[in-house]
């Protein structure tokens, strides 16, 4: 196993690393849509939060050696699935290979995010 961590992501927020990558897998932690440079939430409601957040995985990906093209499986987290068309939106520009998807509604993200992605990729 070894650990990833992302220059070009937002530093986590608790104890944990931005990703593991083993057996030529990388399975990340969720990312947020926060801006790296300031660790405030991307302006521009779901869809600000929504790119910011899939531009933070993909930093993450490159980081461990992968893509968002090699990504097999996301979980994605809506604090509103009233938001759920506006975030496929965004989604369907980042992974037009539709990987495999699990995307819900939670009580609430940390820092009252709109969104959290989480992905599993191969390198």
């Amino acid at each position: 196993m070894v650990k990833v961590e992302a220059a070009g992501a937002p530093a986590a927020i608790g104890p944990y690393g931005h990703a593991i990558a083993v057996d030529g897998a990388i399975y990340t932690s969720g990312q947020l849509g926060l801006v790296p440079d300031t660790g405030a939430l991307a302006e521009g409601g779901i869809q600000g939060q929504s790119e910011q957040a899939i531009k933070n995985l993909a930093a993450v990906l490159e980081a461990g050696g992968s893509a968002l093209t090699n990504v097999v499986k996301t979980t994605c987290f809506l604090s509103d699935l009233k938001d759920f068309a506006a975030f496929n939106e965004i989604y369907a520009k980042y992974f037009p290979q539709c990987p495999a998807r699990s995307c819900f509604a939670v009580k609430e993200l940390p820092k009252d995010a709109l969104i959290e992605i989480e992905a599993i990729a191969v390198k």
